[in-house]
């Protein structure tokens, strides 16, 4: 599942009609970088949850005969290929979130389309660099453990309001068992400095806990408060995963993972290099 019916504000202009998981990160769009980790990671249906007037991800994400026909016409072999790994990555099912109330009401808005399957989630707004990827270390956490799994990571506590917070309760070398949430705490009132990241797997148990999630002081139901009320009835652990967790999501965190991404890519390494040397000039 990922939860894409957000308005981009972040990005704005740019994003008035564009959906910010549209924008490239190098040769492709945000959105085709989290199919292909989650992918990548076992998946075998993609859910995305989204707000009206974002249709164009899930066509990414679909073949387009007219588009491959006229490729194909011209001899594009590269570009051919290329449309159709974007359009062919997965089964793709579309639920709507009728407002934004959230990223818990966002995950409650699948709860059909998933069922009761544990699932995976993720934001797309961070890009995954590990190997194995992120989603597939949370999914081999819950094969050992049966428990819902958050990506965990050590962050300075200055740093800790930014994020949600995990109190912890067992830890077990990388793993550590979740006793409390907290959403974005003043540094002074965190438990821990371990911060929850945009990465999940979730057990069908969250639906009903989500169900029961009252709205928070500006009408949004956090998917921290649903995972809270979670623990009352069963486990949760977190992994402290290994690799890194890009940002895509601002316009600053954007464009340093495009620039750090195109100095190790064979394409576009050489106009990096031309900026680096000129100073940016």
């Amino acid at each position: 599942m990922i939860p894409a019916a957000g308005l981009g504000t972040r990005f704005l202009p740019a994003t008035k009609e564009l959906p910010k998981e549209l924008l490239p990160v190098l040769d492709r769009p945000v959105i085709q970088w989290a199919v292909e980790e989650a992918v990548a990671s076992g998946a075998d249906e993609i859910v995305l949850v989204l707000a009206e007037g974002k249709e164009a991800l899930a066509a990414h994400l679909r073949p387009d005969p007219a588009l491959e026909h006229l490729l194909e016409e011209r001899g594009k072999t590269a570009e051919l290929e290329a449309v159709r790994h974007a359009g062919n990555l997965s089964r793709v099912t579309v639920a709507r979130q009728a407002a934004p109330r959230g990223l818990g009401d966002a995950v409650l808005c699948a709860a059909n389309a998933v069922g009761d399957r544990t699932f995976l989630c993720m934001l797309a707004d961070d890009l995954s660099l590990a190997e194995p990827p992120v989603l597939r270390q949370l999914w081999n956490a819950h094969e050992e453990l049966g428990t819902s799994i958050l990506a965990l990571m050590r962050v300075p506590k200055e740093q800790i309001s930014r994020y949600g917070c995990a109190e912890i309760a067992e830890t077990r070398g990388k793993l550590h068992r979740v006793s409390g949430l907290v959403e974005k705490p003043p540094a002074a009132e965190a438990k821990s400095e371990f911060a929850v990241m945009g990465r999940y797997v979730l057990t069908p148990a969250i639906f009903a806990a989500l169900r029961e999630t009252q709205p928070g002081a500006l009408g949004e139901i956090q998917l921290t408060d649903g995972i809270g009320r979670m623990l009352e009835t069963e486990e949760v652990w977190g992994v402290e995963f290994d690799g890194e967790l890009l940002d895509v999501g601002t316009p600053s965190g954007w464009l340093a993972t495009n620039m750090r991404l195109a100095r190790e890519h064979p394409e576009f390494q050489s106009a990096v290099a031309a900026i680096d040397g000129t100073g940016g000039a």
